[in-house]
């Protein structure tokens, strides 16, 4: 038994964030050897004094234990930390987080965190239970349309080759080198969308250019010519909405591009940009330190000049009535997802949120944040992305990181552990729509990351040099990467397929994780694996707001179950060389097999490397 633990419904019956004015049970349990005469919850709001609360003693735990709870709410939005304290005959004890969650006696633990966000903070519902699949628009699939207006010194592929990945290939100018992958090739590949039950494409940028990722944003108000055109954009939008799939796009609004409307520096464009005059209307958009030539960038990238997000005329221009944001909306997007949302600041990220939800309030703003999304630190002071008036949700690398660690190095607690962080930091809301890859642009992709070398501190001749897997690795891959696909499309949240990984495509990191598809070349056991995957979401409707719990953890198995109203769901996972056995909940004793092992009289037996997924109506 413990003293306290903020994991457990017996001691803390909201295991969550929870609203302003909602109340939650806290209690502890006290050795009556302590003597305690009284005990006290201290709360501390960032930045503000502590604030004492009286708990009240509501009897006794066995014979050698005995209650002492409270209720607690908050009227205001924010983090707040807390921990208790005992008055005793021997003096003040402090019960603690020791870690994961658990409270006890000591003065040498850390408060824990109980995030409370804004009451009328609503999120989009059409993601709820649905499944993200994300498309590198150049390398998805290529329509054969004519392109027009696309600059000679873009390098146009053959399809299929390896993106070029040594400077000497490049002549000196990175990611010049395309595939012609366009919106009408998306178009075309809708009905294989539908087949994997996706309901949302979330599309890298597709906004005139200069590289291949289109990161350095050339034009907001221009689809680049390799990609198509605004038709094509909204053609692709109304048509994916016939298959009850919405596209949200990327926004890069922290840079640009040197090779851009709005900065200029070769003269490419015909205006008059902040690199050509400081009479531009875009001057003070950037922050030059030494005009023209020195000006901060993005990571020090020089090809990347940073915006001045507070800047009233650039928040004019994106946020207003006719601004980008909801030009883009209007246009047929449902949604954005932000680049770097973590490096935006507080006053940009209200905009966007009063400017989306004006437009349009199903849109989903999505943002990239790395780390736990409710108690990051920027700017020098702590952020609120996901109190309720700015972002929807996140990327959800925490999540991410649990998942392909677990299957990888098979430690069930560090997994169970890095799950209940996020279930209990975040608001429910948020959690059900949190974005649950397990491989993006970003990073190596997964079935790489989960059996080939660690690219850190590699170069990209070495990577290139590692970048195929071996046979007996390859089928150890094929087989870790269905496990790691189980729990991301079972945990709470919504899955993230990255273009390919669901055929089997590998890859190192940046390009040689953004080839092209490989439609000639699939891996039909993880396709069909993924298809099977989609239907079980799409008709297990806990999947799309359950409350979510583990019910069985050992040192490389876990298990847990997925439930609401109409349907539960246990997802069991054995990754030991032994066989585990799992006592099942009442109710599951006539339960239906998803997935691998049937239980047998109440009680659930996985053999090693093996899964289960069962369900039950209500």
């Amino acid at each position: 038994m413990f003293v306290f633990n903020s994991r457990k419904t017996e001691y803390k019956d909201k295991i969550r964030a929870i609203a302003t004015n909602e109340r939650v049970k806290l209690r502890i349990t006290v050795p009556r050897s302590l003597s305690c005469n009284g005990a006290q919850l201290c709360v501390t709001k960032d930045s503000e004094d502590s604030v004492y609360y009286s708990m009240f003693w509501a009897g006794m735990c066995g014979e050698d234990r005995e209650y002492w709870e409270l209720h607690f709410s908050a009227e205001s939005s924010g983090l707040y930390w807390y921990h208790f304290e005992l008055n005793t005959p021997w003096g003040k004890h402090f019960i603690k987080n020791t870690g994961d969650g658990i409270g006890d006696i000591t003065i040498y633990g850390s408060d824990f965190q109980q995030t409370v966000y804004d009451k009328d903070f609503t999120v989009p519902d059409w993601l709820k239970g649905g499944i993200i699949y994300q498309i590198f628009p150049d390398r998805f699939y290529n329509s054969g349309t004519p392109k027009k207006n696309v600059r000679d010194s873009r390098e146009l592929r053959k399809w299929g080759e390896m993106p070029y990945w040594d400077r000497t290939q490049m002549g000196d100018i990175w990611n010049n080198d395309y595939f012609g992958g366009d919106l009408k090739g998306i178009e075309e590949k809708l009905p294989y969308l539908a087949d994997l039950s996706v309901s949302c494409i979330y599309l890298n940028p597709i906004f005139e250019a200069n590289s291949n990722h289109r990161y350095d944003t050339a034009d907001y108000e221009k689809i680049d010519p390799l990609l198509g055109t605004q038709e094509d954009f909204e053609s692709l939008c109304k048509k994916a909405k016939e298959y009850g799939i919405r596209i949200i796009i990327d926004g890069v609004f922290s840079h640009t591009g040197v090779d851009s409307r709005y900065f200029n520096m070769y003269s490419n464009y015909d205006s008059v940009g902040a690199y050509n005059s400081k009479e531009s209307p875009y001057y003070n958009w950037y922050k030059f330190t030494d005009y023209p030539d020195k000006y901060l960038s993005w990571w020090g990238i020089k090809l990347l000049p940073e915006i001045i997000e507070e800047n009233e005329d650039y928040r004019e221009y994106m946020c207003s009535k006719e601004g980008i944001l909801r030009r883009w909306i209007r246009a047929g997007a449902s949604g954005w997802r932000l680049d770097v949302a973590d490096e935006l600041p507080d006053i940009f990220l209200d905009d966007v949120r009063k400017a989306v939800k004006e437009e349009s309030k199903d849109a989903l703003i999505l943002g990239e944040v790395w780390e736990d999304a409710t108690n990051k630190t920027s700017y020098g002071k702590r952020r609120r992305y996901l109190l309720g008036k700015q972002l929807d949700t996140v990327m959800n690398y925490p999540f991410s990181d649990a998942i392909l660690n677990f299957i990888k190095f098979k430690n069930a607690y560090a997994f169970q552990s890095d799950i209940m962080s996020v279930v209990e930091n975040y608001p429910k809301c948020v959690l059900d729509l949190l974005m649950n890859h397990i491989g993006t642009h970003d990073t190596e992709r997964a079935i790489t990351r989960l059996v080939g070398e660690d690219p850190e501190g590699h170069d990209r001749l070495w990577q290139y040099e590692h970048n195929t897997l071996g046979a007996y690795e390859y089928h150890l891959g094929v087989s870790m990467l269905k496990h790691a696909s189980l729990l991301q499309f079972t945990l709470p949240g919504v899955p993230s397929v990255y273009y390919g990984d669901e055929i089997g495509m590998q890859g190192m990191k940046d390009p040689f994780n953004r080839e092209c598809m490989e439609w000639e070349k699939q891996n039909t056991e993880l396709l069909k694996w993924y298809k099977r995957l989609g239907e079980i979401r799409r008709g297990c409707s806990a999947f799309k707001d359950g409350d979510f719990r583990f019910i069985f953890c050992t040192h490389k198995a876990v298990a847990y179950i997925r439930e609401n109203e109409k349907n539960a769901v246990i997802t069991a996972i054995n990754l030991d060389d032994e066989t585990v056995a799992i006592d099942l909940e009442s109710g599951f004793e006539n339960c239906y097999t998803l997935l691998g092992n049937t239980p047998v009289n109440g009680r659930l037996y996985l053999e090693p490397y093996r899964y289960s997924l069962l369900t039950i109506n209500k």
